[in-house]
């Protein structure tokens, strides 16, 4: 005889996905009849998620289970109970990292892997399923035929006992209880290839690194790198990339590469989750300048969020919390609106009026963009223009180098937009991190290496290329030509030489240009600062570069966790190095400004205002309120006096905590 439940949906999310699947695969463990019905709605049967996904069943919604068979008082006991226990989904999670971008931000996530793989929930028909069993098994010997060539390549050439390191590879390929598991997800859950092996092998991810042995949590490498390639077997050309996002996400990933940044379609993207990172990787960086939060260093995001689950991601406390529940998704919300509300408010205060002490001094207040539609933010925030125009999307975003024509149309465009407004165009600093694909360059230490000013007098055609195209965009309005990483006088002789050469081509050829265009360059190694007056009577500008500045002071690879706490622009060697070099530059009366993170940091503006400097470049664009508000609540006097205070400590965090409260009294609505 048939029996029947009534029962109401409380989880947050509906009858979405995973509670579905979970419903379904209880129901599939009894041998009665299941059926599922909602209002308005066709009964269904319960051991199919398909059919329970169509019922579209939200919070509150009210679902008649009924069940007929030898054990359907039990079965029908174990689902309401399922259903009553939120599915067992609404676990709701609060992770701490390190926050790198402020603001607060509520979407679902969106997993990136690491080769640029987002796997979808995506469920397939009855009719599909022997389509999709057919390349699961095609992918898996693909995998296979792949790793054993790589074994007989590796065996060939770096001997039989490193290559047997892939013979587990192709073992766990051949693993019959491994790929019944993947065929079962297909077969019994209707799930695509892609996403029943992600979702088969994220288990048993967890479970290695779970494990206290260090040599069999190793292993995890091993099941990463099987994913890897199954996915890219079964995917091919089909990724979801991020420049192809049709609704807006935070994106989880477990770092995002500078290349990947340039693809960003920043409409869609509203904040960063990444499992490595410090405050100071290009990833956190990138976020500060779109504005975002963002907060990195979780370790295991990838592997704990599902494409899918609603992220909270506070960038103010470095908290970042999935599936959330509904009492703490509305008191981020308010915290959401709150947070927007005093930017709208500041910036409507303060975005026509100049950035100008009590006591009367000036500051320029600039913008650091990535791309030249960065610019119109910039500008609605208060900029009087841009202090670093970053040129490396040229080159990031295609598989070729840039032509004359495609670095010209990307300048005039900007220098249209800014009318008489300086615009200060950095040439390429490629090298480091940033490598585009027609440049296979594989230096141990690349950082250490030709990259920025020496990448460019090594690869004399790309550089006098841009630099025809700055030459004559300069005759549409203010721009101005920035070397990077310059470490000696000879060194920036060699670049002033180059830019001589271009002139007079271009003069040749009858090409119009600012013969008086100014030229400067960023200080951002020691040798430079330490040399600065020697670089001033050459020069027209300085622009302080605090990013590699510190990371070269401090030997510290900013994007390492592992000694990021060693990054400090705090350190007294630091601000000694600032202060020589804004020194420096006010002898030979040129001007100076900051175009490194710390100059965006509010805490650091009066220690900046006060050590001397009149020009800020700064990002997000979002900041530029913040920073003219202390400038315009305090004497230089005062800036002064805290500069010398602080230059006094001999501990970092002493200053941090100093320039905080002076930055808590101006500006009290701020989060530290």
């Amino acid at each position: 005889m048939l029996i029947k439940r009534r029962t109401k949906i409380i989880n947050t999310n509906g009858l979405h996905a995973r509670p579905a699947t979970r419903f379904a695969e209880m129901a599939s463990k009894f041998n009665s009849e299941i059926f599922v019905k909602t209002k308005n709605k066709e009964e269904v049967n319960g051991k199919s998620i398909i059919d329970l996904l169509t019922l579209g069943a939200k919070r509150g919604t009210e679902l008649l289970i009924t069940a007929d068979g030898e054990d359907k008082e039990i079965a029908l006991d174990a689902l309401e109970g399922l259903v009553n226990d939120r599915f067992n989904e609404d676990n709701m999670e609060t992770r701490k990292g390190i926050a790198v971008s402020p603001g607060v931000v509520i979407k679902d996530a969106f997993v990136l892997e690491s080769e640029g793989y987002r796997i979808p929930r995506h469920l397939i028909k009855e009719d599909e399923i022997a389509k999709e069993i057919s390349r699961l098994e095609e992918a898996t010997t693909d995998a296979w035929k792949e790793i054993e060539a790589l074994e007989n390549s590796v065996s060939k050439n770096l001997g039989s006992q490193i290559g047997s390191i892939f013979a587990t590879h192709k073992l766990m390929l051949q693993d019959k209880l491994l790929l019944r598991e993947f065929s079962e997800k297909v077969e019994q859950h209707k799930f695509s290839a892609e996403y029943a092996v992600t979702l088969v092998l994220r288990v048993y991810i967890k479970k290695f690194e779970s494990i206290d042995d260090p040599y069999l949590s190793a292993r995890v490498a091993d099941i990463y790198d099987i994913e890897k390639r199954l996915l890219r077997n079964l995917l091919g050309e089909k990724k979801e990339e991020l420049k192809n996002l049709t609704e807006e996400v935070v994106v989880v990933a477990h770092d995002l590469s500078p290349s990947q940044i340039a693809s960003l379609d920043t409409t869609k993207v509203r904040g960063f989750v990444t499992d490595v990172g410090s405050r100071n990787s290009h990833a956190a960086i990138v976020a500060r300048a779109l504005g975002i939060p963002a907060v990195v260093g979780l370790e295991t995001a990838t592997v704990d969020i599902f494409g899918g689950d609603r992220v909270i991601i506070d960038g103010n406390r470095g908290n970042v919390i999935v599936r959330p529940d509904e009492e703490t998704t509305k008191e981020y919300q308010l915290i959401e609106k709150d947070f927007h509300v005093f930017e709208k408010r500041i910036t409507s205060e303060l975005k026509d009026l100049p950035a100008v002490t009590l006591d009367g001094r000036e500051i320029m207040i600039l913008g650091n963009i990535e791309f030249p539609r960065d610019i119109g933010p910039s500008l609605n925030q208060g900029a009087t223009g841009i202090g670093l125009y970053r040129t490396e999307f040229l080159f990031l975003g295609s598989n070729q180098t840039p032509t004359e024509e495609e670095h010209f149309e990307a300048y005039s465009q900007s220098i249209k937009e800014l009318g008489d407004k300086p615009l200060i165009i950095r040439t390429v600093d490629l090298g480091g991190d940033k490598f585009f694909p027609s440049n296979s360059n594989t230096e141990l230490n690349p950082f250490l290496g030709c990259r920025s000013i020496r990448y460019c007098l090594e690869h004399p055609n790309v550089f006098k290329s841009q630099l025809r195209a700055i030459l004559k965009a300069s005759a549409l309005g203010n721009a101005k030509i920035m070397f990077p990483l310059i470490s000696s006088l000879q060194e920036l002789r060699k670049a002033k030489d180059i830019v001589k050469e271009v002139m007079e081509e271009l003069d040749q050829e009858g090409i119009e240009f600012n013969e008086k265009i100014e030229i400067g360059v960023m200080i951002e190694v020691p040798s430079a600062a330490m040399v600065a007056d020697d670089l001033a009577k050459e020069v027209d500008f300085f622009s302080i570069g605090t990013n590699d500045l510190i990371q070269y002071t401090m030997a510290v690879d900013r994007s390492n966790e592992k000694v990021a706490h060693l990054y400090s622009p705090a350190h007294p060697a630091i601000l000694k190095l600032l202060k020589i070099t804004i020194d420096a530059a006010e002898k030979n009366n040129i001007k100076i400004g900051i175009c490194g993170e710390m100059g965006g940091e509010i805490e650091y503006t009066i220690l900046l205002l006060g050590l001397g400097l009149r020009e800020f470049s700064v990002a997000p664009a979002m900041i530029i309120p913040e920073v003219k508000k202390i400038i315009r609540s305090v004497t230089y006097e005062r800036a002064k006096e805290a500069a010398e205070t602080v230059c006094s400590f001999n501990d970092p965090a002493q200053t941090l905590e100093y320039l905080k409260n002076i930055v808590r009294e101006i500006i009290p609505e701020l989060v530290y």
